[in-house]
């Protein structure tokens, strides 16, 4: 089975061949780190998280290196900063830890590498100088900037002609400019910003030409795979094409490029500037990780997806599902010679649709319990084996099932529930159905609901 991913620049799904199945090599742009990230910022952290599992699961582990930057200097760092007078690393650190934080909860794994931009100032003063050389950038008032003209591909990867994605983004007007497109590579710093000495003037580096130059070091000049946000297609990606392909004399600078949708608010692309954010530092406070990482999956990562309180309903409810067939399997071990579903693997290898992927849990689930009712030890440990196997693939059922149900319960509420369940179990025995009411009263008032199911009942904690 070949994994096949939609390649942006092709405009069409594509198999998936890796240059070196020894070092399969995938970059993902990363956070700007001045605030903490809102909800469509996690949409790739999770989708390519995905797409990086599923790689470890074709190649092997060792085999795979994910890179993803970090920004860590920009205008609205500098800005922060200022404002509350300290250095930009206190910023910087702050909301990187706050990002992993929040990541590591959305079941995320850890990129292999992490460059940060302030760390590669000489590979980035390296690659503006090879440009500058080729005749591919030039200085101007303190600035140099890449000259759009000079490279005929310019625009290809977004497939629109030059003076329509001008328009539709906010690109500065300069005087030192020789086209309105160019861009800038190196800029003279702001009274008391960071800066750093070059052959042009004190200054610092431009967003774009930061991540061509990661690339470089971290990966290599030209990659595997590409990803990021569909919004960053034009400018940055296309900025991105065109500096490492003019640095390196190269004839592309990734194999294949991805870029997840839009998530909205009512039809509406999130964005802090229309004020209609959700910050998943202050959201994880009160739902699951697991629960918003099923809802950035809901939808095939190239669509939009519209964020509701109904989706994370939803979410819940269908883990719910799931955790509960562990849970009433819970006494019986995986058998370890199973693998994930076929189906599953099927939905992932088509372009990572994870809606359907997840569909083939159900199937599973319910063979569970249809198992557990037959109390067939067999199959109860071949399907949850299957289950565990495809959760592992796509981030999910990691966690313990009854920790799951039970939430933050103390020790306490959790020794009592039991005693009571126990109670409730001899009242029903004894047919004395005002005491077992009685009982299910009491744990109602406790926060508690009742299943009963074939193997008895099991409890979780009120949502």
């Amino acid at each position: 089975m070949t994994l096949k991913i939609h390649d942006t620049l092709a405009r069409e799904k594509r198999d998936f061949v890796p240059a070196d199945p020894q070092r399969v090599t995938m970059y993902v742009c990363g956070p700007t780190v001045y605030n903490h990230a809102h909800i469509g910022n996690f949409r790739p952290v999770v989708v390519f998280d995905v797409l990086y599992r599923v790689l470890r699961h074709l190649y092997g582990e060792d085999a795979v290196v994910y890179a993803r930057n970090v920004t860590d200097v920009d205008d609205k760092i500098n800005k922060k900063a200022a404002d509350e007078g300290v250095p930009i690393s206190v910023i910087t650190d702050r909301y990187l830890a706050a990002y992993h934080q929040d990541a590591d909860a959305l079941g995320a794994l850890r990129p292999n590498l992490e460059p940060k931009a302030t760390e590669h100032i000489d590979a980035i003063l390296e690659m503006i100088g090879q440009l500058v050389e080729n005749g591919s950038a030039y200085a101007a008032e303190g600035h140099v900037l890449f000259d759009t003209q000079s490279f005929a591909d310019y625009g290809q990867l977004s497939g629109r002609p030059l003076d329509e994605m001008i328009a539709g983004v906010r690109v500065e007007v300069a005087p030192y400019k020789r086209h309105p497109a160019d861009f800038v590579l190196w800029k003279p710093s702001k009274e008391n910003e960071p800066e750093w000495e070059s052959p042009w003037g004190a200054g610092r580096p431009g967003w774009h030409i930061e991540c061509s130059a990661m690339i470089d070091k971290a990966l290599g000049k030209t990659i595997d795979i590409h990803a990021g946000g569909i919004d960053l297609t034009f400018p940055h990606h296309e900025n991105e094409v065109a500096q490492s392909r003019c640095a390196h004399k190269t004839a592309v600078l990734a194999n294949y490029w991805m870029h997840n949708g839009f998530l909205d608010m009512g039809g509406e692309k999130m964005s802090k500037s229309l004020g209609n954010v959700i910050i998943p530092h202050e959201l994880l406070k009160t739902v699951p990780g697991e629960v918003i990482r099923w809802a950035l999956l809901s939808a095939h990562y190239r669509q939009p997806l519209d964020w509701t309180p109904e989706l994370l309903e939803q979410s819940k409810k269908s883990l719910d599902r799931l955790y509960g067939a562990l849970r009433r399997a819970k006494d019986v071990a995986p058998d370890q010679a199973m693998e994930a579903p076929a189906e599953v693997m099927a939905a992932l290898m088509d372009d990572l649709n994870t809606p359907l992927a997840t569909s083939a849990f159900f199937e599973v689930s319910s063979l569970i319990e249809k198992a557990v009712t037959a109390g067939d030890t067999v199959a109860i440990a071949a399907n949850k084996a299957r289950l565990l196997e495809a959760g592992a693939l796509l981030g999910f059922l990691q966690a313990d099932p009854d920790s799951w149900f039970e939430g933050d319960a103390s020790d306490e509420l959790k020794a009592k529930v039991e005693d009571l369940l126990a109670k409730r179990v001899a009242a029903r025995t004894a047919k004395d159905w005002p005491a077992a009411d009685a009982i299910r009263a009491e744990l109602d008032a406790l926060g508690v609901v009742v299943m009963d199911g074939p193997s008895g009942a099991t409890w979780r904690m009120k949502d």
